[in-house]
């Protein structure tokens, strides 16, 4: 699991894939993200616009993530 830490409080789900650079366009993201490829804390995430926090795991196709602190 990669940590990624993150300046500011939150991030949004859409803007993480593009960050991680799993996405190169936030269009995918959003596409990735709608077709249900993507969890966040175990749970499969629909929204584009789900904020992140500090601690939120992230998964998709095999790569994942956790929101660390600075």
């Amino acid at each position: 699991m990669e940590t990624i830490i993150i300046d500011t409080e939150f991030i949004k789900l859409d803007s993480f894939l593009k960050l991680t650079g799993l996405c190169d366009t936030g269009g995918l993201a959003k596409t990735l993200i709608k077709e249900g490829l993507v969890k966040v804390n175990g749970e499969i995430e629909t929204r584009r616009g789900k904020k992140l926090y500090k601690g939120d795991k992230i998964s998709f196709d095999g790569n994942e993530f956790v929101i660390g602190e600075k």
